[in-house]
């Protein structure tokens, strides 16, 4: 039974593309959905998450360090295959709880990125949980057109950079292997949307509206400005280069982007 806190931010979730506002204002917020290990109904919690190496996302069972596992990790234990809504996808996905030295180290990488992770530890004799989800289906989009699709991945790129750039700020001398991580998967999800607009969509747009040639052409040029500037921070990220320098890149990208996006979505929303 979920409590009226926890139902509202799951509606204010669904209702604006994964962003809340109050507490969790600004967080990577995800929505798992698993299936009651008793009532066999479905249950589902919101959940921080953070990107991992091939694909994958990490949850936390942290329960605030109490002193059990929360419901949602019970459930999984007994049925790993989970539904996740990213607020603009909503994918199927298999969970496998980390064991071991992988558990650990991953542990460590991100009570690194947030000591809170370690309070919570302390504050308990059981070992908190970390999850891994890996997804098995390319998921459906939100979006009733494709249009809005594209505006909802728009948003949600807007909103990794904000967070990272945030991330970045807040870092100390190191740049940590967690925010490492979180730049990198940026850099590839940038890559691959902009490579399908570019061998997908723009080539479509091209041969219904010839007269768009000048704009698929600007709009090009824009992806290969970015590009340049994604190699740039994947190849700083990649050394041991401390936030201070990684910092004007991404405030560059960041600027670049948006710039971009708004011009897109100017351009092309209205033919779409």
């Amino acid at each position: 039974m979920l409590n009226d806190f926890t139902q509202q931010i799951i509606q204010e979730f669904r209702a604006n593309q994964g962003e809340v506002g109050g507490p969790f204002a600004g967080a990577r917020l995800l929505l798992l959905t698993t299936v009651g290990a008793r009532s066999g109904q479905p249950h589902t919690t919101v959940l921080g998450y953070y990107p991992d190496k091939d694909g994958r996302v990490l949850v936390v069972g942290s329960a605030g360090g109490g002193p059990k596992h929360p419901d949602w990790y019970h459930n999984l234990l007994a049925t790993p295959r989970v539904t996740v809504e990213t607020g603009t996808f909503t994918y199927e996905a298999d969970a496998a709880v980390l064991e071991g030295a992988e558990r650990d180290e991953i542990f460590a990488r991100l009570v690194e990125a947030d000591a809170g992770w370690g309070e919570y530890q302390a504050r308990t004799t059981r070992t908190i949980p970390v999850v891994a989800l890996s997804q098995i289906d390319p998921g459906s989009p939100r979006g009733g057109s494709f249009a809005e699709t594209l505006l909802m991945i728009h948003g949600l790129f807007r909103r990794e950079l904000t967070v990272i750039g945030k991330e970045l700020a807040a870092a100390g001398p190191k740049l940590g292997a967690q925010l490492k991580i979180n730049c990198l998967t940026l850099c590839q999800g940038l890559h691959y949307h902009h490579t399908g607009e570019s061998i997908g969509l723009f080539p479509a747009l091209l041969e219904a509206h010839p007269d768009l040639a000048p704009t698929i052409a600007e709009l090009q040029s824009e992806h290969d400005k970015i590009a340049v500037v994604l190699e740039e921070l994947q190849h700083l990220v990649g050394t041991p280069a401390p936030p201070a320098e990684v910092l004007p890149k991404v405030d560059r990208l960041i600027a670049d982007l948006n710039d971009h996006l708004d011009h897109e979505e100017a351009k092309l929303i209205p033919l779409l």
